[in-house]
């Protein structure tokens, strides 16, 4: 199909990147030397963008540029090419928060929707270093920390009602990946839509039986209700294993193109189901003498360790950095100390409870939706990879429907543990 874009826009390709790059003063001396000496490497292998690496002799950046459709599908699914401006905006907006745990942010061309960042480097994506057995004994802290410090910020917590409304002007109109999470996390998976996809005939049972179970798709519908009308902070809307880029000492957050307010669960959430997923999948990716027992196990004690981080600094800088218009410093006094406390283990006891569902739904959509996770994919025999899968959908069902069982983030790893 023929695709409109707008006026000056092209998609770029090795060539192009350097004569893109040479007219901006600022990049070209970061880089060094001429177009000619410098290396590009298109190295994207996501479901949306364009990503170059360039080298030059004094040093290097990365471009991300939005392509006008889903990558992972091809030109069938066209996808306006505004997500690049959101990314670039929420970096503006979580960047002077949480210092180095995004990349550094260079430059962002409108006319190319591209944005020119730091180039990560020797970094890895979080997922395929689990999936290799690799231990980053920072990272569940780093995130923790990020997730923290990026919604407490943009929260009526930390933020004003003007700056807040500035930020709901801006990220509203990021509709056309909003209505992507609409569709293909909570709507599709449990629907009959063409693009979701499972390992058949393997999991076809399990298929029709979530397909056909009122209960949890009533439940899963009520938290996408939830997810389109409870703004509470500027959330990152896809903070999974890929989207972090990892040393043994240097955790980076990335790719926030689905950022808009709300749910802060969704997040915290959404990276809790990531690793216990990988948790599930680590004996589908087992050798002789790497039973991976021991990398499954310390995989899935990082879920505390997240959300301990999380609720801990969330509660400090509520504490201590409290400036926005919503339990405001100056309502409490110090007699009001124990119930102002209470009120923030109230709080975040629901952002927990929120999470632990969120994760359901966010682990079901990688099992039956359209975009499924590498930490299954990756296992290449279905007889091996499906039983682990149908492991995972039962534990998400579990989530959503019994959410009684979950108080502590222990108790998530007690379950897990149990499947």
């Amino acid at each position: 199909m023929s695709l409109v874009t707008p006026p000056g826009y092209y998609s770029l390709n090795e060539e192009s990147v350097r004569a893109f790059l040479d007219g901006l003063p600022e990049i070209q001396a970061r880089l060094g030397g001429k177009p000619a000496d410098w290396t590009v490497v298109e190295v994207g292998d996501g479901n949306l963008n364009l990503v170059f690496l360039v080298d030059g002799p004094d040093g290097s950046v990365c471009v991300k540029q939005a392509l006008p459709y889903v990558r992972a599908a091809g030109e069938s699914w066209p996808l306006p090419l505004d997500r690049a401006f959101f990314e670039q905006a929420y970096y503006r907006a979580v960047a002077p928060v949480v210092g180095a745990l995004v990349p550094a942010f260079y430059h962002y061309e409108p006319a190319l929707y591209a944005i020119v960042m730091e180039k990560l480097a020797p970094h890895i994506i979080l997922r395929r270093g689990l999936i290799e057995a690799r231990r980053y004994p920072n990272v569940a802290r780093d995130v923790g920390e990020f997730t923290a410090q990026a919604t407490f910020a943009t929260s009526d917590l930390g933020a004003t009602i003007e700056e807040k409304a500035e930020w709901a002007s801006t990220f509203a109109k990021n509709t056309s990946l909003l209505r992507i999470t609409a569709e293909v996390v909570f709507t599709d998976p449990l629907g009959t839509s063409p693009r979701n996809r499972w390992t058949s005939p393997h999991l076809d049972d399990l298929a029709r039986e979530f397909r056909a179970d009122s209960a949890l798709k009533t439940i899963v519908a009520d938290w996408g209700w939830r997810f389109l009308t409870d703004g509470q902070a500027l959330i990152h809307g896809d903070l999974h294993t890929g989207s972090v880029m990892v040393t043994e000492t240097d955790t980076r957050v990335m790719d926030p193109e689905f950022a808009i307010l709300g749910p802060i669960g969704f997040d915290v959430g959404a990276f809790i189901a990531n690793l216990v997923m990988n948790f599930i999948a680590q004996p589908g990716h087992a050798k002789a003498g790497d039973e991976r027992r021991e990398a499954a196990d310390w995989v899935l004690d990082q879920v505390p360790v997240y959300w301990n981080t999380f609720s801990s600094r969330f509660r400090a800088l509520w504490e201590t950095k409290a400036s926005g218009d919503a339990y405001p410093p100056a309502m409490f006094g110090p007699a009001d100390a124990a119930a102002l406390d209470a009120a923030r283990t109230r709080f975040l006891d629901r952002i927990f409870a929120d999470a632990v569902a969120y994760a359901g739904v966010k682990t079901i959509r990688r099992i039956l939706g359209f975009a499924h996770n590498a930490d299954f994919e990756r296992i290449a025999d279905p007889a091996t990879r499906a039983p682990l899968e149908a492991k995972a959908a039962r534990l998400a069902r579990q989530f959503l429907l019994e959410p009684g069982s979950f108080r502590t983030a222990e108790d998530i790893v007690a379950a897990a543990r149990a499947v």
